[in-house]
């Protein structure tokens, strides 16, 4: 079976995943997965996936944020409402070690795509369900976006904490976060099988994943409940008071901004001293961590006051000396050219075509014995003939799947 040049260390080298999701929860996942050398096999409708047609683009079907998360991946289309469709896609998955989709389960049950049937056929397949809520509560099946996650999970309530009223953080971190559980749970699911022969069925659920990543820090005083008679939560409870400050922002100083993390009380030690404060040793409100936190408002309120006074580099010298974190103020067209980045060779450029180069944020972690060289993500329906050639197809039936297939 052909399959992609993968480098022979390559982490996943050898596992297939069938990938049927769109936007950028489950492409986010999978453009991972594909990162660590799995062969990512994206189906697509002729119309394929919708981010295809989001952004910025040199080429019909290749918009920005498209090109976002769908690296390192082929592309095959297949129009399952046509039964000669589901039958290759149920051949490829045959093939694979993953199945992975965010279609609500009564499309799947229509399609034949059940988990049931799909492991019955392939007991070794880990079969990943991506969801807005988890199958088993009162909102199971219904529609989810980063907006309706923000706003159920608590995030846009931590904005309304800290700046007045609520808002939505400026990212899809829903989808974001959700989709790195989705990684991390797959990659578990495939060591399990390592021992046990078997695949699994895995959920991951937008809600639930985005509130647990949420609630580490804010759930704060409820993670301690009198069990003989719990009380309701109040808005006291919860919410971690340092995140929660609207003084917890980056600090103007006499020409721009910066931001000064001291944090230990060797920090705030150092800092008051070389800030002529001295006296804000001796004040109760701030002698340790503890206190600290009690009063950060008017701690980093304090602080802001003083920064104020100097321009950045007099703040970034001072700290740097004093051994306290700081760091200037990037803005988003500040982080191709940062030094660090730089050295670290962190934004990439493939050709994309004859005048143009897709750039790109690497994939950013390492792995010493692990390498996968970046690929562009595929046009649309790019590697039908090749995926669909190397199954066991009917002659008829390929015939007919290549002639629907228009790549774009």
């Amino acid at each position: 079976m052909h399959k992609p040049s993968i480098a022979e260390d390559a982490a996943l080298k050898g596992i297939r995943v069938i990938d049927l999701t769109t936007v950028v929860f489950g492409p986010y996942a999978t453009q991972t997965l594909a990162e660590y050398g799995a062969d990512v096999i994206k189906i697509e409708s002729p119309e394929g996936d919708g981010t295809r047609r989001n952004g910025p683009a040199v080429e019909p079907g290749m918009s920005s944020m498209f090109l976002g998360s769908n690296r390192n991946k082929r592309s095959v289309v297949l129009d399952l409402k046509r039964p000669a469709a589901r039958e290759a896609l149920l051949a490829l998955c045959d093939t694979a070690d993953v199945f992975i989709h965010n279609i609500r389960p009564q499309k799947l049950e229509r399609l034949g795509l059940s988990s049931g049937l799909l492991r019955a056929r392939n007991p070794e397949l880990v079969y990943v369900g991506l969801h807005g809520f988890g199958e088993t509560g009162p909102y199971a099946g219904e529609p989810a976006y980063d907006d309706t996650i923000q706003a159920l999970s608590g995030a846009a309530d931590l904005v309304r904490r800290q700046m007045g009223e609520p808002g939505y953080l400026p990212t899809v971190m829903a989808d974001k976060i959700a989709g790195q559980m989705a990684v991390h749970a797959i990659i578990a699911a495939l060591f399990q099988r390592e021992r046990t022969g078997q695949g699994q069925s895995v959920e991951v659920p937008m809600f639930e994943a985005v509130t647990a990543f949420l609630m580490v820090e804010h759930f704060f005083a409820r993670q301690l409940q009198n069990s003989a008679a719990p009380a309701p939560a109040t808005e006291e409870d919860m919410g971690y008071p340092r995140s929660l400050a609207a003084w917890r922002k980056p600090y103007r100083s006499a020409d721009g901004y910066v931001c000064i993390m001291p944090y230990t009380d060797e920090n705030w030690r150092r800092f008051f001293v070389a800030t002529g404060r001295s006296d804000l040793l001796s004040d109760a409100r701030f002698q340790t961590l503890a206190h600290r936190s009690r009063h950060v408002a008017e701690l980093l309120e304090l602080v802001g006051g003083i920064v104020v006074s100097h321009p950045t580099a007099h703040w970034l010298d001072l700290c740097r000396g004093l051994d306290i974190p700081c760091a200037r103020l990037n803005r988003l067209e500040d982080l191709e050219d940062d030094p660090h980045m730089q050295a670290v060779a962190f934004f990439q450029a493939l050709p994309f075509d004859a005048t143009t180069q897709l750039c790109f944020p690497r994939f950013p972690l390492r792995l010493s014995a692990s390498h996968v060289a970046p690929k562009l993500p595929p046009r649309l329906g790019e590697h039908t003939a090749e995926v669909l050639s190397a199954l066991d197809l009917p002659a008829d039936v390929l015939g007919e799947l290549l002639a629907g297939a228009h790549p774009g």
